[in-house]
Formats: structure tokens, sequence, C-alpha cells
């Protein structure tokens, strides 16, 4: 390992010369308080910065081991850390210092969940960072002022104040640490309980607009609070006993006026499978792991899906229990969503009738009376949502604003109004009971088995037609994996455009599993094993600090809209 003098001679040296002079100076390097990984230097001002490690023993940063007890708390002492680096690079950082990335010092951005990552790794033994520095230059000569001024007095400041105790607050710490703890401790409670979600008194729910995530000013906010009948008490390991609502397994229905919070509470839920800082307004909405956002996705493809307990009978025998097609209708990839995630191993589905297909959803007794069943391919999902809880422990919570045929096979009715929610579930069930509708549940017989798929391996090429492995992500929802474009635009419980960019590399991690006898599902939860005992290093040959981890079902997901697809039906 080099002392830190020679990477200052080096620069002297090649002050001036061609930007490609820069590979002159990757290696390690000794400071005084740090060891500097330079791992790969760009090739051009304008392209990727480069990739650069810091690590720090562990016993010079004052951090306890208490901080990283669990694999909970170290989740979210990483992520602390992170973000503490992410504000010093913006403060101190100079990005004024020549052409097109000169002057970057950046780490992979934090987002409002506490997510799992490569940016920040803590061990027993030290701390490492992993982040991106633009070499400066200027016409595509080395500015080797800069460089050292980047080397030498940025980078030292910002490890300075972002990975020693001494120059952070231990309260922040220590309640970012908990606030993360508790909620996986709540979301580990939820099935015991017999709930799928639960969002706690107090939480601040919706957000600053469609397009950012933090939360809306407080003056603007009515904090939640739940009804009576919902109303469940958990104990948390930091926080000690929290109330909240508690939303039971089931069929769970969310309705009220235009504007009132129906979808702001679905929201919050399908997010709830994340964890989130202090001050975010739903450190206590939590759903369950397995809980999965459906919604329709005109145009994506769909490869041999059993989507027959929705759709059968279709016009020229179409196959609907190996159903492929190229370009979906909104009622096939709704049904394709649905069996997708089941034969991945959601357990509970989160839906909104804004982003779902009406015929899919509903067929009111005038349709029914003017178009006959032996006529309409499709069972709507009023028909099948109380079958998949009673025959596959499948709960469901819909936002429902403009139908009341669903009153009828919910099991809690919650009302929002004024974005505060109340129990009408007995109203409901009296309306039913003195308005029959004369509807007609066509769910005829049993839901049936979603048969498993296996994937065949030749049906994913990573190579370019240049004979290139191309991997990458355009971002957060679209991956390109050798000439095929997989769209994720319908995945809505994706947060972090490194998760996108971490699931093109899981998918080729996962072709090592593909022997013709996997399932899917089988695969997937190899990986996801894989990622448990080994971490995301494991998805690239070289360590990098922009990869994010996501969940199995989103994987799989992402698998299934693959337009190369090939499956074969496990028997």
């Amino acid at each position: 390992m080099e002392n830190h003098r020679e990477l200052g001679e080096i620069l002297s040296r090649i002050d001036g010369r061609g930007f490609k002079a820069y590979k002159e100076i990757q290696g390690r390097y000794v400071f005084k308080a740090f060891n500097l990984f330079i791992d790969h230097v760009q090739g051009d001002p304008y392209s990727t910065p480069s990739r650069i490690r810091v690590r720090v023993e562990r016993g010079r940063t004052g951090f306890g081991p208490d901080l990283t007890s669990n694999h909970s708390r170290t989740t979210a002492f990483c992520d602390f850390l992170a973000r503490q680096f992410y504000r010093n690079c913006e403060e101190c950082a100079k990005q004024e210092r020549g052409i097109g990335k000169s002057g970057l010092v950046t780490i992979d951005r934090p987002q409002q969940e506490i997510l799992e990552g490569t940016a920040m790794v803590v061990t027993p033994d030290h701390v490492e960072v992993r982040f991106f520095m633009g070499l400066p230059a200027f016409g595509r000569k080395i500015a080797a002022r800069h460089a050292r001024a980047m080397f030498f007095d940025e980078l030292p400041r910002i490890v300075d104040h972002s990975l020693f105790l001494s120059r952070l607050d231990l309260n922040e710490i220590r309640q970012h640490i908990e606030v993360s703890e508790d909620a996986d401790a709540l979301r580990g409670q939820l099935d015991s309980l017999g709930l799928v979600g639960f969002v706690g008194d107090g939480s601040h729910l919706p957000r600053a607009s469609g397009i950012d995530p933090r939360p809306l000013g407080k003056g603007n906010v009515v904090p939640f609070s739940s009804p009576d009948r919902f109303r469940v008490t958990v104990s948390l390991p930091n926080r000690g006993a929290v109330a909240g609502l508690g939303i039971p397994k089931g069929v769970t229905l969310i309705l009220g006026g235009g504007y009132h919070g129906k979808s702001t509470l679905l929201n919050a839920l399908e997010l709830g499978v994340y964890n989130h800082v202090p001050g975010d307004g739903r450190e206590l909405a939590v759903s369950t792991a397995g809980a999965v956002k459906i919604r329709a996705a005109d145009g994506r493809n769909i490869e041999k899906t059993d989507i027959s307990p929705f759709i059968n009978n279709l016009p020229f025998g179409k196959d609907t229990r190996a159903f492929s097609t190229a370009n979906a209708s909104g009622s096939t990839s709704q049904a394709a969503a649905i069996s997708e995630a089941i034969e991945a191993g959601a357990s509970t589905l989160l839906l909104d009738e804004d982003t779902c297909a009406t015929n899919f959803m509903v067929r009111d007794v005038l349709m029914q009376q003017l178009v006959a069943k032996e006529h309409e391919p499709i069972t709507p999902f009023v028909d099948r949502v109380k079958q998949l809880h009673r025959e596959r422990g499948i709960s469901t919570v819909l936002v429902m604003g403009g139908s009341g045929d669903y009153f009828a096979v919910a099991d809690q009715v919650i009302q929002m109004t004024n974005y505060a929610p109340s129990d009408v579930s007995e109203k409901a069930r009296t309306i039913v009971e003195t308005h029959d509708t004369g509807r007609r549940n066509e769910g005829r017989g049993d839901l049936g088995g979603i048969r498993p798929r296996i994937p065949v391996k030749k049906s994913f090429n990573p190579f370019s037609r240049e004979g290139r492995q191309r991997i990458k992500n355009q971002g957060d929802r679209t991956i390109v994996f050798g000439n095929t474009r997989i769209d994720l635009w319908d995945l809505e419980q994706i947060v972090h455009t490194s998760q996108t960019r971490a699931m093109g590399r899981a998918i080729l991690y996962a072709m090592q599993y593909m022997d013709g006898e996997r399932t899917l599902e089988q695969v997937i939860s190899r990986v996801d094993k894989d990622l448990d005992e080994q971490g995301l290093d494991i998805l690239m040959p070289f360590v990098v600090g922009d990869l994010v981890r996501f969940r199995p079902l989103e994987l799989a997901a992402a698998i299934n809209r693959m337009r190369t697809l090939e499956v074969t039906q496990q028997a």
C-alpha cells in the first residue's frame, strides 16, 4: 500500500497531460486517518465518475458495537452514515473545476426509505464508504492542482465530518437506528396479530407532490387517527406501546370521496414494505413483506402465465392456462400480474381502482343483463377476491370510490373523510342487505392452482449484438439486458434507481440456477438467500457503491416482463 505522498507525486507528474494519464493514480494509498482506494478511473471528463473507496478502522471511528448488533441496526446505521456523507459532499465539494463532471464528489443518493445498499459497508473491523469523484480537467487536460485539492483537502474534510463519532450526534444516530428497528419489529408482528398492515396514530401520510416523496408541510396535514374498531396496540423494542390502525387479513375496502385520502393511505401501505427515515411521517406505516401493488399495464409481455382463474373461454380457443401475448390488454395484464405475484410468493394484493382495468374489476347488473356470461371471458375480480383469501390465504386491500358491488365481499370497510378513517363496515353490510341489486356472482368453481413455470435459460442473453455483455439501467424503471429492454413502469414499489440497477445484475446472477427443473419462484428464492448470506457484492465482478437491495417479488416481476422470456410449465 503506497503512502499518500505518492499520489501527490503522480498528480504533479501527469499535470497538463491528456485525461487518460489519470489511469496512473489507480491504486491504494495510506492517509493519516483513512485508507484510500482508487478502484477505477474514468476515461473521459464526461463519462461516469471514477469509483473511489475510503476505509477507516472501526476502532478509530468511535462507533460502538451496539450500533450494529443485528441486521436491522446495521442497515440503518449504514444508511445514516451514507446520508451524512452525501450531505457533506454537497457542502464541501466544489464542482466548478473544469469540464464535464470535473470536481464532483458524491455518493449514491439516499431516498426517504432506509435501504440496504453497497454505498456504505460497516463491519466489526472497519467502516468503508464507496463513492464517485469526477476528476478535474480543462479541455481534457489534467488539472492536477484541482485534483490535489479534491484528494488532500476536500475528501479528508468530508470523511472527518461523516465517519467519526466525534463529529456526529450519537442521539441522532440512535434515533435513526431505533426508528428503523421498530419498523422491522412491527412488520414482524403483523402475521401473528392477524394483520397485513399497520398505520400508527399521529402518522403524516401525504407527500409534498406526486414527484416529491418528502412529507407535505405539517401545517397542511391531518395527523392519522385510527377508528376504535381497528385500533391495535403493539409493543416495540424502542418506542414501547404504540397504537394505530391495524388492517386485518381478508378483504379490506378503502372508500370515500375524491381527494379525501384513499390513495394516500394505500400508497403508505404499498411503500410500507420499507422502513422510513425519522421525520418522514410514515415511520409507523408498515405492511407485510409480501404485499404487492397490482395495476393494469397495457402493452406488456406475458409468457405462458396461468390467468384462467380470471379469464377463460377466449375466442379462437386461446389457452388461458398458459397465456402468452406481446401486447397485453388492461384486463389480461392485470390478471397476469396477480397470477405472477401469487406464483412468486405474494401474501397481500394492493389495488387502486384508478389504475385498474374497469372490466376486470366488476360487471354490474346492467352489463350482466346485456352481455350474457357465456359471451364474457372475464370473471371479474369482485367474484374472486373472497376466494383468494379463503382458498389461497391471500388478502386484498382495495381502494374503491365508484362501485358499491364490493360492499358484499368486503370483510371490513374503511371510509376516508378529510384524511380521517372511520369504520363503516356495518353500514356497508346494511346497504347490501336492504338494496339487492340482483347482480349475479360469476365466480364459478374453485380458483384452482396457478401452475408454476420453469424459466428457460437460453432465453436470457446478456450480450449485445456486438458480443459485449451489456446490463444497465435507464432510470429507475428500465433495465437493458443484452439487446432486451425490460420496462418496469408499472412496478410502483421500486423506490430507488439502484434497485433497478441491482435487479439487472441479479437476472444475470440468477441464470446459474436455471437448470430446467427449478421454478421461477425457486430461482429467485436462491438468489435472495445468497444475498442474505453474502450481500449485494456478489452481483458484480468488482466493487461498486450503487447497488440497493430489492425484493424477490420485484425480481420475479422484472423477469416476467422480459420480451425474450421463455418458460415451460411444471407438470
